[in-house]
């Protein structure tokens, strides 16, 4: 561990993987509340064709996805509220659109397969400081407002009406949501890529959830889990020579399957002990 940290696209790329497995699952226990886990998988192809225009514009790619993902994330959440497009169509069209104009904007832009591949995939040799600097910022704001809200962001996800009639800005609210969605795929696209991003948002949750009871401990364990499958993806993905963001996910879904055993045990135990304890 101690050779890795001598390597400074190793440090940048650990811290850069720190921020992205704390702020996915911070904002993924919401969507998998309000059954939108597919949501991630659907921006992230939006932030294909952000990157695409920030290489032919010549723009920091990290900038131009952040403004091209928020647009899809606000626009699908728009189409869910007041459109007749029921949820899942929203999703496919920004599925097919994000992709295809990613390609095609690069193709325009004259890059290689290689180069939309480190997006796609996530690679720990391209992470720079100035990505590092952003990313560690749009991090930090994700957390912040994901931990610090979610009361509010909890009662939207779980019951719209009751939180209507409580005085809950439900719809801004909602947006804040798909924001906040949108800006945690462009903090992790360079660590663990766009196509699996989602995995990120998404798995460490379902892990916590086969362990905990209540919403707030399985909001702070899926984070805890983010940041191991993380950092641990990144490491690993360097000792045996492979793209991190698969790395990652891997591991996170190993860390799934344990939990799930664990989860199975342990109420097996439970349900094992009450009839003793009720005589």
């Amino acid at each position: 561990m101690i050779d890795l940290l001598s390597y400074e696209f190793m440090r940048t790329a650990l811290i850069a993987a720190t921020f992205t497995g704390l702020a996915a699952p911070a904002i993924g226990t919401f969507l998998v509340q309000r059954r939108l886990a597919l949501l991630g998988d659907g921006i992230g192809h939006v932030a294909l064709t952000g990157v695409a225009l920030g290489l032919l514009t010549g723009v920091a790619p990290i900038l131009t996805a952040v403004v091209v993902a928020t647009l899809g994330a606000i626009v699908i959440e728009l189409l869910r509220m007041y459109g007749r497009t029921s949820g899942d169509v929203a999703l496919a069209m920004l599925f097919y659109g994000g992709i295809a104009g990613g390609v095609l904007l690069t193709n325009l832009a004259g890059e290689s397969a290689s180069t939309l591949n480190s997006y796609l995939f996530g690679s720990i040799l391209t992470v720079s400081s100035a990505d590092l600097v952003l990313v560690a910022g749009l991090g930090v704001l994700v957390i912040i407002l994901a931990v610090g809200l979610s009361p509010q962001l909890f009662a939207v996800c779980q019951d719209e009406e009751h939180a209507k009639v409580s005085g809950v800005p439900v719809r801004a609210y909602s947006i804040l949501i798909a924001i906040l969605a949108a800006v945690t795929i462009t903090v992790a696209m360079r660590t663990v890529g766009l196509l699996l991003v989602s995995a990120l948002m998404v798995v460490p949750v379902a892990a916590s959830q086969q362990l905990t009871r209540s919403f707030r401990t399985t909001h702070m364990a899926a984070m805890a889990i983010g940041l191991v499958a993380a950092l641990g993806g990144v490491v690993a993905s360097y000792q045996i020579n492979t793209q991190p963001g698969p790395t990652i996910v891997m591991l996170a879904l190993a860390i799934f399957a344990v939990s799930a055993l664990v989860g199975v045990a342990a109420r097996r135990l439970r349900n094992h002990r009450r009839p003793a304890e009720f005589a």
